[in-house]
């Protein structure tokens, strides 16, 4: 089924599908094509920022960022539901409440935790998904501080913190796990030792996509801020106790558990019949998903091959915003009978916050920092961010303006 006018269908408002749309709005004219916006909520969130919600240190309406406030509602159609699935032959996405004719699709949904099947994890552990689920962590934290100040006789384990995976968002969360637990102990009159955050993974390092320096100087950082390291021990079970680690079968207990130790792309995915590596998909060099003339899979929902380094790119938001550029242009291109592009990456550099004052990176051809400079350009990293999805107003509106 088509429309008297091309109508192109972009699901998923993250930093991929908004970043398609504002692209679209500026390539095309009005006659040339009907831009439709598919998402869930009526909002726009930095995922780059949950870590940061869900220990508290930010307030969830600062990663929140309205899509009315960023989208031309006279080029876009926004359509507020969730995507079932898209059918393929039909060329319709499925809704919860409606279902949506396509001539060109732009799947850009975003992940889901993946806990690899580990048991116990998805029942026992929170995962850092969204917004909602994000807030949940930080209110459960705090709850455990709160019930800790009241009982007579309360469990010694409930204050710690585990977190399991050691990537981007494990330690970024560590980081600001390590600025709240002081704070919720003065709130709570609870002393500092009686917490311990412990960070486990299954590697045998820490933080793989940094060099040996960098992730030094991270370790020790946190290991000084009270955050204990158990590197080398694979997560066997998770139980509402806390994990089961290492070969011993050890548990750790804790009152509250998080899992970050993996993601893949969202469920859509499978509920449209998409082949699928490793829970996402394997686009061709111009962003189509293989054998679709009109489908592009875009961000935490497709792998897109480095192939200097032959793996994929690790799914970062300047990807995504990167990826989202080229599909917009391969839309235009479909649109006007041109030849498409194949993607092409540029990377700004890497930069890991590792809380408020601290942080390590890689930026300018490897040029590393570490430190109140990597936390300096965190910020302007995270300005950038927003300076490309909404301008000048939303970065002033939005933007990080934490002390150094």
């Amino acid at each position: 089924m088509t429309t008297i006018k091309p109508r192109v269908v972009v699901l998923g408002a993250g930093y991929a599908g908004l970043t398609t749309v504002r692209h679209l709005t500026k390539k095309l004219l009005p006659e040339e094509a009907e831009i439709v916006l598919v998402n869930k909520h009526n909002y726009h969130y930095e995922s780059t920022w949950l870590h940061e919600v869900a220990a508290g240190t930010i307030n969830p309406n600062q990663a929140r960022v309205m899509i009315s406030d960023v989208v031309n509602q006279k080029r876009v159609r926004l359509v507020y539901d969730s995507v079932v699935k898209a059918n393929k032959e039909e060329q319709t996405v499925e809704l919860e409440n409606s279902e949506i004719p396509y001539d060109y699709l732009v799947f850009g949904l975003g992940f889901e935790s993946n806990d690899f099947g580990i048991k116990g994890m998805a029942e026992h552990a929170f995962a850092i998904e969204d917004i909602d689920s994000s807030r949940l962590i930080s209110e459960h934290i705090e709850y455990q501080f709160a019930k800790y100040n009241t009982e007579e006789n309360p469990d010694e384990n409930s204050l710690n913190i585990l977190v399991g995976g050691a990537g981007f968002t494990g330690i970024e969360l560590v980081g600001e796990l390590a600025e709240k637990v002081p704070e919720l102990c003065k709130k709570y009159d609870i002393d500092r030792s009686k917490v311990r955050i412990i960070n486990v993974e299954a590697a045998p390092s820490i933080l793989p996509m940094f060099d040996k320096d960098l992730v030094s100087y991270a370790k020790q950082s946190l290991e000084d801020r009270g955050v204990e390291f158990r590197i080398g021990a694979p997560i066997s079970e998770c139980t509402s106790e806390g994990f089961i680690v290492g070969d011993d079968n050890e548990l750790i207990k804790a009152g509250t558990s998080i899992w970050t130790g993996g993601v893949k792309g969202s469920s859509v995915l499978t509920n449209s019949g998409f082949e699928l590596v490793k829970g996402k998909v394997n686009v061709d060099a111009d962003l189509r998903l293989p054998g679709e003339e009109n489908i592009f899979v875009l961000g935490d929902c497709s792998w897109v091959w480095n192939k200097e380094e032959d793996r994929p790119y690790a799914p970062t938001a300047q990807l995504a915003m990167q990826e989202a550029e080229t599909a917009a242009n391969n839309v235009r291109a479909l649109l006007t009978g041109r030849p498409l592009e194949d993607f092409v990456f540029k990377s700004k550099g890497t930069v890991a916050s590792l809380g408020v004052n601290d942080g390590i990176g890689n930026v300018f051809n490897d040029y590393k920092l570490q430190g109140k400079s990597a936390a300096a350009m965190k910020k302007v990293v995270d300005n950038r961010s927003l300076f490309m999805l909404g301008g000048t107003k939303l970065m002033l509106k939005k933007g990080k303006v934490r002390p150094f």
